[in-house]
């Protein structure tokens, strides 16, 4: 694959981006930045959440490991469906009731500071992580694909490629924040199921197959099996169900880059319409995705070659490296389709990160609605911390980098079930209960629950269980336990 038509490829797509941050953030101030004047248009944002929602590494990941776990995703997909109802019908009437900017202000009205900063504090470094990671991902994919001379070597330093794309997403974001976020996410969503279909469509014209060759080719094949009915798998049906439906309560409800966009609405009834949308939409995209990824597993199947250089020394396949590995070795429209694809799931899950870390590290710990500021005051530190947030993204990627450890990039996956498990377990307590708790208990209750589970769930004592997906329910689950341990009538 020409290294050139990609470059060029990115420089015009990034070109478009600037444009409509430029056409959004006209006359922007910092209620544009942290809630989009409460004006943005529910659909829109409906359909701009599929793009945030899905990254770079979901794009590789949900079609490549469909070699590895089949369809065992989808009933984690029909578990969505009532995840979002309860984001619906539950967390949105109350973030809307006490008017919220940052959802973890509602900790400290219920609970008070500590729990408040702990919410605050494990929302910041599970998504800080998390998102580092999966922009890092993409940029290591630009890096060796795209800003490469003819004998390998590189036109630039790694650091140097990390931090103009991180520039790149604070740039177009830094005036308009979220009201820009929500216009460039559904320029992005098209970009992407456009990239998916046409991936698609030319994958079965090498194969040789019509659309009915491959409904039924998909549908015959292995790897389109639904249902894990091993209960000892973290992969079980049911596991998964549960967990589709407790993941988006936790990872969409209370994250505050996600709920961000859906406070922007301009009242309770269309955010609600625009959550709901969003995961009517969500599925078939997702849907979309195993589709591709058993047609990606019967070509690797008959593309043994290709097969080889998948496959780990140790044994294995590295199912985020099939989805490229295909694309990039076909034609050269099927690598730029791909590589579109791509920088438009990893640019939102960038720009979405920093600006969501921005406004909770401005508002949460800083304070900023409490200081008797003038807006020039807080526009400068909101973009001073904007600034702070996106140098560490580039450190941290240039970390990844030096380490190339996939035990360290796991690693980090797994502590997003880690960190919003207590986050679920604080809001299931102030929902589902009317008793206060000791504050100052709540950082050592969420700290200590998720170092017992992952005790449990690696064995460090010679015994263990493989919660899988749900562990982030088991978290949850003794969070809520340990603040009813300190319970009270009221808050003291």
């Amino acid at each position: 694959m020409n290294s050139t038509i990609l470059l060029v490829t990115f420089l015009v797509y990034t070109a478009i981006l600037f444009l409509i941050a430029y056409l959004t953030s006209r006359k922007a101030d910092n209620s544009s930045y942290f809630t989009g004047n409460r004006k943005s248009n529910w659909f829109v944002v409906a359909y701009g959440m599929i793009g945030a929602s899905l990254s770079g590494v979901s794009f590789m990941s949900v079609p490549g490991n469909v070699y590895n776990e089949r369809f065992w995703y989808l009933p984690m997909l029909i578990g969505f469906i009532f995840g979002y109802l309860i984001i619906a019908l539950v967390l949105l009437p109350l973030y809307f009731k006490m008017n919220l900017t940052s959802i973890y202000s509602y900790l400290e009205k219920r609970f008070g500071i500590c729990s408040y900063k702990t919410g605050a504090s494990f929302f910041i470094i599970s998504r800080f992580l998390g998102a580092t990671v999966r922009t890092f991902l993409v940029v290591f994919v630009l890096y060796n694909f795209v800003l490469v001379r003819p004998d390998g070597s590189h036109l630039m330093p790694f650091w140097v490629a990390a931090a103009i794309f991180v520039l790149i997403a604070i740039l177009y974001t830094l005036k308009g924040g979220v009201k820009t976020i929500i216009w460039t996410d559904t320029f992005q969503t098209t970009f992407m199921i456009v990239a998916v279909v046409l991936s698609l469509v030319f994958i079965c014209k090498e194969l040789g197959w019509g659309f009915g060759d491959m409904l039924s080719n998909v549908h015959s094949d292995p790897h389109s099996d639904i249902f894990d009915t091993d209960w000892s798998h973290g992969t079980h049906w049911l596991k998964r169900f549960i967990s589709g439906l407790v993941v988006p309560v936790a990872m969409t409800g209370l994250d505050q880059s996600m709920i961000q966009k859906s406070l922007s609405c301009k009242n309770l009834k269309e955010s609600q319409k625009n959550m709901m949308t969003s995961v009517a939409m969500m599925i078939p995209v997702n849907l979309l995705f195993l589709i591709i990824g058993a047609v990606l597993a019967i070509f690797m199947t008959n593309h043994p070659e290709l097969l080889t250089s998948v496959t780990k020394a140790a044994g294995g396949i590295e199912a985020d490296k099939i989805f490229p590995t295909v694309a990039l070795s076909l034609r050269p429209i099927v690598g730029v389709v791909f590589f579109i694809g791509l920088i438009s799931a990893a640019y939102p899950s960038c720009a979405n990160a920093i600006t969501s870390l921005t406004t909770s590290a401005s508002i949460d710990l800083i304070g900023m609605e409490k200081k008797d500021w003038d807006d020039n005051k807080k526009k400068n530190v909101r973009q001073r911390v904007n600034i702070l947030i996106s140098i560490l993204f580039v450190l941290m990627m240039v970390a990844f980098n030096y380490l190339k450890s996939d035990s360290v990039i796991n690693m980090v996956y797994a502590i997003a079930s880690y960190t919003y498990g207590p986050l679920l377990g604080l809001f299931m307590y102030g929902i589902l209960t009317k008793k206060g708790t000791c504050d100052k208990a709540v950082p050592f209750i969420c700290v200590l629950v998720p170092v017992i589970c992952y005790c449990i769930q690696n064995k460090v004592f010679g015994w263990g269980y493989d919660f899988g997906f749900a562990l982030i329910i088991v978290i949850a689950a003794l969070t809520f336990l340990g603040m009813l341990l300190f319970a009270k009538k009221k808050n003291s």
